[in-house]
């Protein structure tokens, strides 16, 4: 460093004061200070390793495209600029052992005016932006488009995007920024020698010569920061204080070291081009159908990266088509990883074996890096026996995913690297499953959003089961396709069908962030089912293709089964509500098998499940999100290896009681289905489950798939009631268009599936009438209320959007963060994308007098601390509380006194019920039964 200051012609004092500016104090650097010039030769030498070994090659090109075919270098000079502007009074204040050493050479600074107060006020990424603003507009050379989008890359590397105010210019004039000339000559020789350092000319031969777009800008802030949290680690980047030991040799050796100890290389780096194979074959062992052939030839076609929606019925294949149409995509592209979202945590796990399975065989090595993003995750049996190096679990699933897969390698034996297991890292690493909310949080406007951007570019992001999104959680999904439309990020959407209108609008907002217009992308109905539907800018009009599909039509019988009218004030009992399903179940499981009954809500489904004990007794078993966590997964288990693929044996006769949990990713096979209304793309993923496998043997008189409806009742006169749960979650209007269809099934003998599904989907979103003469004015008036509460909860979703109205067109990321949003932890952000107060998680657990135990009875100690023998059934004892006790559990509920030294009890409440299984929370009874599950009712 010293050599570089010579060549630049500084004096020795202007070196003394560049040798006593810190960077990381004592304390942060491993005992001892550490220059700033270090740190941020440090943090560019990190940026040069994730250049060469972590971004995805089409991030490379981005960054050559922008710097003229300099990227690297332009890459490392972002990066370790972001802390330039620690050289202010404001932040070297804060050490007051170096205070001495800096006033000695000049930099001193009026106590009584340098606050506390005032540092926090003018932070240093703050500052940072006003210093270099000021620096590259002195360079001469630097276009005003330029300073605007490079200096957020410093202002915004602590989190937030603020705009600048009258606050901030007065702190850059004052004590506060350093208004002396030896200050403002300093913070000079900062910009200047460190540019220097890395092979620049001089500050003016830094320029870029291109704008990346938005989206782009914000990915790269966000490299900025995971290159900043890597050189922060003062155990592999101790502190340097002696200007004399600082070079980027030096900064380049102690990267190197620190690279490879944390291993953050990885992801999809070494694959093959597929032209002209059948992928499918390659990668799972049997020939494609011709949906999936049909989907990778049209990634195949496309020019450059875009939208593509996959819809096919319940058991196509539609998994294994996206990830093959996402190897295609990620070889002809030069991206290095995938993001595959999932409605659900449960939902989510089968989901990561299979990834790891894919990537074994695609890229031999990657499944290391596969990195599984959800709450619950440390009890998923296989990433918790990667963690733990116990690879008998993981290998048994692994491999059972693997079997037909020809080009799988061994199973790996190390696992993601730990640096993104930490918070707000997990979308970093090259290959994530995890729930769709964590693309959804990408959306908000939230600190430390750049991170996630940065965690998907470079990615294919598949989503499954996009319907699920209603029209809240749709705002987020709009936003978030916008983005990775502009920032040049592949998509797949993957769905049994999707209302055209909805389809339309996903396809909008991904060409909007993508062509920078606002035109409405306009879709052709599909012709048949399954089928394909593509666009990407510059194409001449969209794709859309259908196949036939690789099974026959299932000829679906639908029929209603009335329920007892419920007068004002006077309500059947639970007995005469359920008797109409108990003689049908009765009837049609006389000779045995298996049925599976849907209910919208748990307190229904509880209810049905009680009132089935009598006629049943042990042949039915209940499943809902009100249940333990290692309840609902055993129980999850179970179900699939009684009712899955290759269940063996089938029980004789069976009754499955359930809710939502069963109308999607959930490979059952139930001989009938009796279902609750809800609307038609819900109602046929439910339908989904019936007669699901062709190997299934069954009752000969089941041997035509029927769904009984329910929560209903209809006269073809007069328009239907509904069940106050289905009204309340579904709202009236799609529902009255619904149970139009449906009744008109049952007069006509059923439904076609899966050919009619398009087309009673079509049919219920659409605008064309669909109810009898006698529903019309029901109908419009609910369709009326429907779009009033559409337009509401349209408007809900905007305060939280990471683009506010009419900031779109802005060319940089200045005030992205006009607002930030409170939501901070997991469960905040998930309120936040759901529409929804939020929920939190509780542990149950037992009181005697003699103490605490856990629900299996395993004794606790003083204060409900935990033996090291029960905490896994302490986290099995978890469950997430409905959302109406929100408040009470937060006002009433806390961890018990002997969880402080544990790091994830310490965090979680508890709820402790007496001998008889029972609490009394505020102004609620709750009882747990492990039968079935909890229910909570009003106190007396």
């Amino acid at each position: 460093m010293l050599e570089i200051c010579a060549r630049l012609g500084l004096s020795s004092g202007e070196m003394a004061r560049l040798g006593v500016l810190w960077g990381k104090s004592a304390e942060k650097g491993g005992g001892t200070m550490s220059l700033l010039l270090c740190h941020m030769l440090d943090t560019a030498a990190v940026a040069e390793f994730m250049f060469d070994r972590f971004l995805a090659p089409a991030t490379r090109d981005m960054l050559d495209r922008v710097s003229g075919g300099r990227g690297r270098r332009f890459f490392a000079w972002l990066c370790g600029m972001h802390d330039c502007g620690k050289a202010t009074p404001a932040f070297q204040r804060k050490s007051g052992a170096e205070a001495a050493a800096l006033a000695g050479v000049g930099l001193g600074w009026r106590a009584a005016i340098v606050t506390a107060e005032v540092s926090r006020q003018w932070s240093h990424d703050k500052a940072g932006a006003f210093l270099l603003r000021q620096a590259l507009k002195a360079s001469g050379r630097w276009e005003r488009r330029h300073v605007d989008w490079v200096c957020p890359m410093v202002s915004g590397h602590h989190g937030t995007l603020r705009g600048a105010t009258m606050k901030d210019i007065a702190h850059a004039q004052g004590d506060a920024h350093g208004k002396t000339a030896e200050w403002r000559r300093v913070q000079e020789l900062v910009v200047e020698v460190f540019t220097a350092a890395l092979g620049f000319e001089s500050l003016a031969d830094a320029q870029p010569v291109a704008v990346p777009a938005r989206a782009e800008q914000l990915g790269l802030l966000g490299m900025v920061v995971m290159a900043d949290w890597i050189a922060s680690d003062s155990t592999r980047f101790p502190g340097v204080p002696d200007l004399a030991q600082v070079s980027l040799a030096g900064a380049r050796r102690r990267a190197a070291a620190a690279w490879e100890e944390r291993r953050l290389g990885g992801g999809l780096r070494r694959l093959r081009p597929t032209d002209g194979c059948d992928v499918i074959e390659l990668r799972f062992g049997h020939g494609a159908r011709a949906s999936q052939a049909l989907a990778v030839d049209v990634v195949r076609a496309m020019k450059v990266p875009g939208l593509v929606f996959l819809e096919a019925p319940m058991g196509e294949g539609k998994t294994k088509t996206a990830l093959a149409a996402a190897e295609v995509v990620a070889e002809r592209f030069g991206l290095s990883g995938v993001f595959v979202g999932m409605p659900t945590q449960a939902t989510a796990d089968p989901m990561f074996t299979q990834v790891r399975a894919w990537a074994a065989a695609a890229d031999p090595g990657s499944e290391d890096d596969v990195v599984l993003l959800h709450g619950k995750r440390a009890f998923n049996p296989e990433w918790k026996a990667i963690q733990a190096g116990d690879w008998s679990t993981a290998d048994a699933r692994f491999r059972a995913v693997q079997e037909d897969a020809p080009d799988a390698c061994c199973v790996s034996r190390q696992g993601p690297a730990d640096w993104f297991l930490g918070p707000k890292r997990g979308l970093l690493a090259h290959l994530t499953v995890g729930t769709i909310d964590q693309l959804l949080y990408a959306a908000t406007r939230t600190r430390h959003v750049m991170l996630r951007t940065a965690g998907l570019s470079g990615k294919v992001v598949i989503l499954d089961e996009v319907h699920a999104c209603d029209v809240y959680m749709s705002q987020f999904l709009k936003e978030a396709l916008h983005w990775l439309g502009q920032a040049r990020v592949p998509v797949l959407l993957l769905s049994a069908t999707l209302p055209p209108g909805q389809r339309a609008e996903l396809a909008s907002a991904y060409m909007s962030g993508a062509t920078g217009t606002t035109d409405e992308t306009e879709l052709p109905v599909p012709g048949g089912y399954p089928n394909v539907t593509a666009v990407w800018p510059g194409m001449p009009a969209p794709v859309v293709v259908h196949a036939p599909t690789w099974r026959e039509d299932l000829p679906v019988r639908v029929k209603v089964v009335p329920e007892p009218p419920v007068r004002r004030g006077k309500s059947a009992s639970d007995r005469d509500q359920e008797q109409p399903v108990i003689d049908l179940l009765t009837r049609e499981l006389a000779e045995g098998g298996v049925a599976l009954v849907i209910r919208n809500t748990v307190k229904r489904a509880q209810r049905t499940y009680r009132e089935l004990a009598a006629a049943f007794p042990g042949e039915r078993v209940i499943l809902h999100g009100q249940l333990t966590t290692s309840a609902r997964a055993d129980r999850t288990e179970h179900l699939l290896d009684q009712l899955g693929p290759s269940a063996a044996p089938r029980p004789e006769r069976l009754i499955l009681v359930a809710t939502q949990v069963a109308e999607q990713s959930f490979d059952i096979d139930a001989d009938l289905i009796v279902t609750d209304i809800a609307p038609i793309d819900l109602l046929l993923q439910r339908i989904g489950r019936v007669h699901r496998h062709t190997a299934t043997k069954r009752p000969g008189h089941l041997r035509r798939p029927t769904v009984y409806v329910t929560a209903l009742g209809s006269r073809s006169d007069l328009p239907p009631t509904f069940e106050r749960g289905a009204e309340y979650i579904y709202g009236r209007h799609l529902l009255l268009r619904t149970a139009a269809t449906v009744v008109e099934a049952e007069k006509s003998g059923g439904w076609a599936i899966p050919s009619q599904v398009p087309r009673l989907v079509s049919a219920v979103y659409g605008a064309d009438e669909v109810v009898p003469d006698g529903w019309a004015d029901a109908a419009e008036q609910a369709r009326e209320e429907w779009a009033a509460e559409q337009e509401r909860r349209r408007q809900a979703a905007a305060p939280f959007l990471l683009s506010r109205p009419g900031e779109r067109v802005l060319p940089h990321l200045d005030g992205l963060h006009y607002a930030a949003t409170d939501a901070s932890t997991e469960d905040h952000l998930a309120a936040t994308v759901r529409d929804g107060d939020m929920s939190i998680e509780v542990v149950l657990v037992l009181q005697d007098p003699d103490g605490y135990r856990t629900l299996d009875g395993r004794r606790l100690g003083p204060g409900g601390a935990p033996p090291s023998d029960a905490l896994g059934s302490l986290a099995g004892d978890m469950m997430r509380l409905p959302q109406r006790l929100t408040s009470t559990a937060i006002d009433h509920l806390a961890p018990l006194p002997g969880w402080s030294e544990h790091a994830w009890l310490r965090r979680t409440r508890a709820l402790v019920l007496d001998t008889a299984r029972t609490a009394h929370v505020g102004d609620y009874v709750l009882t747990y039964d492990p039968e079935t599950g909890l229910t909570y009712t009003p106190a007396a």
